[in-house]
């Protein structure tokens, strides 16, 4: 029996055909012989007969996801396809079945000799994997540029080495969180090399300038996420069944909810179908502006264009290609009469089913009635395994918070966002005491003064641009504040108001002392932090409830974790090697304890940004959008978000971080400070809960007295409906602490 009913996909433009179909499907087969990937076992373990590579078809998937590459083009794209498929499966057989942690890591290191970024290729191949790689890297990366170059050998050095992640998971019986799996997915699922692809067969690569901007960006993980999540409810039977594979989205959500497998792979579904929607809200509402802000060309607007365009290619291609390959039981089925017209010029007919199907969802995101009474909320237990430490220099350091403050013109600024007594009610340094309790009075005041800072700039920004929707007027203002943080020599920026003021006090303060790498590496952060508020305040002006996966990533930013890791890691000196920070195992490491931490925030600051200020952006109210559930169902599944991250970081520091130590051979003083280093975000952690739990900020009796000046109104909701979105005031919350 299957073990559940494919869904409804959300398909909004039609799959077309590449007239070279049959050319690739002979050139890739005479070209996977050569390479040895048929009928050549490896270790003894056959992988592939012809018989295999005829029933996967990886032409017509090619054939369908680059219907405009011409002869030569799709031959070279089919044969990375075959190459990429090849190698799941050879990786499988080799290192999966029976799990071989040191030999695959020995066989994936040795790959990068087959990918150089600058000149010929040294290495001898001794396997098909090697051999096929060497021979499509010479073939595809001599036609374009050094940065193409460089984005593609970093992602196919993801999809490589991320297999450890999941055969890691498989030698401890480990199913990863949703959150993880998503993260991890991206770069094992090999879809943002699909991405690299799709300028390499449109011929037009995305300016460099704008390649890592945030539009950019989420294009290519709404692409991905959305290829891994289709290939997931179709490859159910074949990963999970038979190759007891546990890097499966519906498998995830189907123990993560406690659902059936029916209900999870809906789940799964519906989420495709949101990062889907933010593809294409991104395509239509950010990209143009972006084009706009940077002055890209018209050459490079229409590669862009041209790059869009065969995203959305490959999405209605892969689908397609999935219902007809033999590659997983759920393809190549017989369509029913109960499916709907099929055939040459019906597409047109499940486009519009399609559409009508998933407009529920994308309208439930957009027409909230903000400020509706939350009501009771049962008090749910937070799993907390680290105990609070705080610092002695509490009760100073909260004087001289209040005199920075001052000092800055916070309670004499027009308009008017705090109040001195709102200040002390918000008792920041109480929460700065216990994420630093061994700092000295001087960098508590420091650290206490960033997250004063921060908070009141997210409660500024709503504040002073949301009432009137001016996004002009905040973008101004983001720029003058990027102005105050130079990298070198004197800002030309005389400060005006309290939030340039403070910023160019601690910037002093603090980048002077950093080198010009350390300097660079915080000022990325602040630069983050402030771009995300416009981010938010985009959402407010839309009544838009952002897609979970955005939420969740871009409330790292709001949240100003790169900051606050980025001052932690300055006093980590150098004997952590950089690159140290970038694995996989450091990164998961801060994220899950960052994701416990808004959480944390979100579930207590639940009443004041629904019911209070109008809120979009709040991890309950996420979910309830997404899943259509209600506000109890919402709390559980975001109190057991929080405690799958805080078992993550425990697994994380107590069985990743040593064998980090170990695959990188670090010495005594490395192993120490990164230690150390677990042991501040344990410390983080616990002050950032505790904080929330004292703190006067989150209590109903004081919500009425502490919204922010600019924002103070009544609970009544004020006019609703179709036209009076207009009505409403934007909301506040903290880039720090929510």
């Amino acid at each position: 029996m299957q073990p559940f009913r494919l869904p409804d996909f959300y398909l909004s433009y039609p799959a077309r055909l590449n007239p070279n179909l049959e050319r690739a499907r002979e050139h890739s087969k005479a070209w996977a012989y050569r390479m040895d990937m048929i009928d050549v076992p490896q270790d003894g373990v056959p992988i592939w007969d012809e018989a295999d590579l005829d029933r996967h078809d990886y032409a017509l998937l090619c054939a369908y996801t680059h219907p405009d590459a011409d002869g030569p083009e799709l031959d070279l794209i089919t044969d990375w396809y075959v190459w990429v498929f090849y190698f799941d499966d050879h990786f499988v057989e080799l290192y999966k079945r029976n799990p071989d942690l040191a030999g695959a890591r020995e066989y994936l290191d040795g790959l990068a000799a087959f990918m150089p970024a600058e000149g010929p290729i040294t290495a001898e191949p001794t396997n098909p994997v090697e051999r096929g790689l060497a021979d499509l890297w010479t073939r595809t990366v001599p036609a374009m540029s050094a940065d193409w170059r460089r984005r593609f050998a970093e992602n196919t050095k993801h999809l490589l080495d991320e297999s450890l992640w999941e055969l890691a998971n498989i030698s401890e019986n480990r199913l990863s969180n949703p959150i993880e799996y998503v993260e991890m997915r991206r770069k094992v699922g090999g879809a943002p090399w699909s991405a690299n692809l799709v300028e390499h067969a449109v011929g037009a690569e995305v300016p460099a300038e704008i390649a890592a901007t945030r539009p950019m960006e989420v294009l290519r993980d709404t692409f991905s996420d959305a290829v891994h999540l289709r290939n997931d409810l179709f490859s159910y039977e074949r990963e999970v069944q038979d190759e007891g594979e546990l890097s499966n989205g519906v498998l995830v959500f189907e123990k993560f909810l406690g659902c059936t497998t029916q209900e999870a792979a809906n789940a799964v579904n519906d989420l495709l179908t949101s990062r889907l929607h933010q593809f294409e809200h991104t395509a239509l509402t950010e990209v143009p502006r972006l084009l706009d802000e940077h002055g890209i060309d018209p050459v490079g607007r229409l590669a862009v264009l041209g790059y869009v365009k065969g995203l959305q290619d490959w999405q209605s291609g892969g689908h397609e290609w999935h219902m007809q390959s033999g590659r997983y039981p759920d393809g190549s089925s017989t369509p029913t009469v109960l499916a709907g017209p099929n055939g040459l010029g019906t597409a047109a007919t499940h486009i519009v089913s399609s559409l009508l199907s998933t407009a529920p969802q994308r309208m439930r995101s957009f027409t909230r009635i903000p400020h509706q009474p939350v009501g009771e909320i049962a008090p749910r237990e937070i799993h907390m395994p680290y105990a609070v430490t705080m610092s002695p220099h509490l009760d100073a350091t909260r004087e001289h918070n209040v005199e920075w403050a001052r000092a800055m013109g916070m309670f004499d600024d027009v308009p008017q966002v705090w109040t001195e007594q709102m200040l002390r009610d918000y008792d920041l340094p109480h929460c700065s005491a216990g994420l630093d309790p061994d700092a000295t009075v001087e960098e508590l005041d420091l650290s206490a003064a960033w997250l004063t800072w921060g908070t009141y700039g997210d409660d500024y920004y709503p504040s002073v641009f949301g009432h009137g929707r001016n996004m002009a007027g905040a973008k101004a203002q983001n720029a003058r504040l990027k102005e105050l943080i130079p990298l070198e020599g004197a800002s030309p920026v005389v400060p005006v108001n309290m939030l340039e003021r403070g910023l160019a006090d601690l910037w002093e303060r603090t980048a002077g002392a950093l080198s010009p790498d350390a300097r660079r590496a915080f000022r990325k952060s602040v630069d983050v932090m402030l771009d995300s508020w416009l981010w938010e305040l985009d959402n407010q002006h839309q009544n838009h409830i952002p897609d979970p996966i955005d939420y969740v990533e871009m409330r790292r930013r709001t949240f100003g974790s790169d900051l606050t890791l980025s001052l932690s890691r300055f006093s980590h000196g150098q004997s952590v090697p950089p690159e140290i920070y970038r694995t996989r195992t450091i990164r998961n490491m801060e994220n899950s304890a960052i994701d416990y931490a808004t959480l944390v925030n979100d579930v207590f600051s639940y009443r004041k940004e629904i019911e209070y200020e109008g809120e979009v952006h709040n991890a309950v109210l996420v979910v309830q959008n997404f899943l259509d559930c209600g506000q109890d169902r919402a709390f559980d599944i975001v109190h057991d978000l929080m405690t799958a991250r805080m078992k993550q970081f425990e697994h994380t520091v107590e069985v990743e971080l040593p064998a980090l130590f170990e695959e990188r051979e670090l010495d005594a003083e490395a192993r120490a400070m990164l230690n150390r280093y677990a042991s501040e975000l344990q410390d983080w952690m616990a002050g950032i809960l505790n904080w929330h739990r004292e703190c006067r900020r989150y209590f109903d009796s004081e919500l009425r007295h502490n919204i922010p000046v600019g924002l103070t109104r009544s609970v009544l909701p004020g006019p609703t409906g179709l036209g009076t979105s207009l009505a409403r005031l934007p909301s506040s919350w903290d880039p720090v602490l929510g």
